[in-house]
């Protein structure tokens, strides 16, 4: 399917959510309306697999008729009531290949026929196929999965009939939408990403808590998985373990795994602290597909480090990750105690201040990184120089040889800031000892939108081959030398060592003057010609 397809799956479904939410918030509708889609996912998913494990004990639709109640029923619910003995079995047999079960009365098919015959049913069958999937349908708990989702809320109406009503017209309209346009449980999963975007877009400044641009994601993708000894070699052939410690959405974790394939990563590690985006990014892995055992998503605060698997003191057992990508909060005010000076991810570099906890999420994330891995990180251009405790960490990063690349993007790329951010590369196996500096903030590397800037497909190829062939480019990129940046007092703002002024054109002064020479040789022989006419005519010779 072409990006163009995709591109129109995802904007005919944000009509549908733009033309339904009436005086919802956008916020509010998204979780009703991902959610809904999110429940398309697993059904869709779990009929056709399904359909290849019965054969021809599958019951062909044609088959099916009406009841009384002039409701259809689905498929695999006449398979259930037919053949109640070989349930546990069939289900068995599913959990092993998709590794989840729906009971059929919570499967799309079903929900969408109620909605389509105004059943006053709908409500009810919908919490508790919400619950079923939280609490069942996996082998791991899922449990607060649709928390934010409140069927009940006075937001959908004022009772239950209203509430009902709304809700069979959401599905309705999603289901008369999606049946036009060719959507595939594959395709569904990149529909999903772009109503996510657009809920972004229209969130203002609390889009950036969820939503990294696709942009901006496939950059630190594409950086981390090049093999960080020797990325000129290309990409590696397997990571163990990737983790996005503020992961918001999961779309920068989703991206990795694009980059490496569904085979290519051992598992997948997030963490969220807001509780609406840990559930968002918990669908968004089952729905590209990503099965229950292959990924972990943390709800918790980072900064604390509340996270079992994160927190062991001794040494050798420290998880360690091949690949870490984030895009923290920037400039987040947090209250460290007295005691966390001594934390073992910060006690070798000090404490961020107060004001902004940057280089504590740099710290934290660099922590658990292997000695063969790449990290990527988002951060404002203040970490490149600001001085104080920041300047200590910085400093320390640089004496240790940490820091291998450090990437300057444009303004206005985010939903949420308006400012410029770097990306900085870091690693624990350099093997070269220059740091190397991308400019890429001038107006010829980025398409300028009226809302909002965005780089083109050139533009992130032209930031990671830069990087990946560390080449220098006037204007553009450049290896310095620490002893440079010591002599800058290690301060690292890109414009110090990649200048964007474009050269004065030298002026030949022997050149122009030859010109001006040649310029009044012909203006004298125009001046003679035109007296010739003159003295002909008799007029008053210039």
């Amino acid at each position: 399917m072409t990006t163009e397809n995709k591109n129109e799956i995802g904007k005919t479904l944000w009509d549908i959510a733009n033309s339904l939410r009436g005086a919802m918030m956008a916020d509010d509708f998204r979780d009703y309306m991902l959610s809904f889609l999110f429940l398309k996912y697993l059904s869709d998913n779990y009929v056709e697999f399904a359909k290849k494990e019965l054969g021809t004990d599958y019951p062909d639709i044609k088959n099916i008729v009406k009841e009384e109640a002039e409701i259809v029923k689905s498929p695999l619910q006449i398979w259930y009531a037919a053949n109640p003995e070989d349930i546990d079995l069939f289900e068995a047999q599913m959990r092993k290949k998709i590794h989840y079960v729906i009971k059929p009365k919570y499967l799309w098919d079903n929900i969408a026929e109620n909605a389509r015959t105004q059943s006053n049913e709908l409500l009810k069958i919908l919490e508790e196929g919400f619950k079923y999937i939280e609490e069942q349908s996996f082998e791991t708990s899922f449990k607060g999965l649709f928390s934010e989702i409140n069927l009940n809320s006075e937001k959908l109406g004022k009772n239950y009939t209203e509430r009902n009503t709304l809700l069979a017209k959401v599905i309705n309209k999603i289901k008369e939408g999606v049946s036009k346009l060719d959507i595939t449980t594959d395709t569904l999963g990149d529909a999903y990403e772009y109503l996510i975007g657009q809920f972004a877009a229209n969130s203002g400044q609390k889009a950036g808590e969820f939503y990294t641009p696709q942009g901006i994601s496939s950059i630190l993708s594409k950086i981390v998985t090049l093999d960080c000894q020797d990325p000129k070699s290309g990409k590696k052939k397997k990571i163990n373990t990737v983790l996005d410690f503020a992961c918001g959405s999961g779309s920068l974790l989703l991206n990795v795994r694009h980059e490496m394939g569904a085979n290519g990563i051992g598992k997948i590690y997030g963490q969220e602290k807001n509780i609406t985006t840990y559930n968002l990014a918990r669908m968004n892995m089952l729905l590209h597909g990503v099965k229950d055992t292959e990924f972990e998503i943390h709800h918790g605060d980072t900064l604390i480090n509340d996270w079992n698997i994160l927190n062991d003191m001794n040494p050798a057992k420290k998880t360690e990750f091949d690949a870490i990508v984030a895009n923290p909060p920037f400039s987040y005010r947090w209250e460290p105690k007295e005691e966390t000076a001594k934390d073992f991810r910060f006690n070798r570099y000090g404490l961020a201040p107060k004001s902004a906890a940057d280089f504590a999420f740099l710290l934290h994330g660099f922590h658990y990184l292997s000695g063969d891995g790449t990290m990527a990180i988002i951060l404002p251009h203040g970490v490149l120089f600001r001085g104080g405790k920041e300047e200590t960490i910085r400093k320390k990063l640089l004496s240790d040889d940490n820091i291998d690349a450090v990437i300057g993007l444009p303004a206005n790329l985010f939903y949420s800031t308006g400012i410029p951010v770097c990306i900085l590369v870091l690693k624990k196996c350099r093997r070269t000892d220059d740091i190397l500096f991308i400019n890429a903030s001038s107006e010829e590397h980025y398409e300028k939108g009226k809302r909002q800037n965005s780089l083109r497909p050139e533009d992130i190829n032209k930031i990671v081959e830069t990087y990946q062939f560390r080449r220098e480019e006037n204007r553009y990129s450049r290896k310095v030398y620490m002893r440079e940046i010591k002599d800058n007092g290690y301060n690292l703002n890109i414009s110090r060592y990649v200048n964007l002024s474009k050269e004065e054109e030298k002026i030949d002064l022997a050149e122009v003057h030859r010109q001006l020479v040649a310029t009044e040789e012909k203006i004298e022989a125009a001046r003679q010609k035109h007296n010739d006419f003159l003295k002909e005519l008799g007029l008053e010779l210039v």
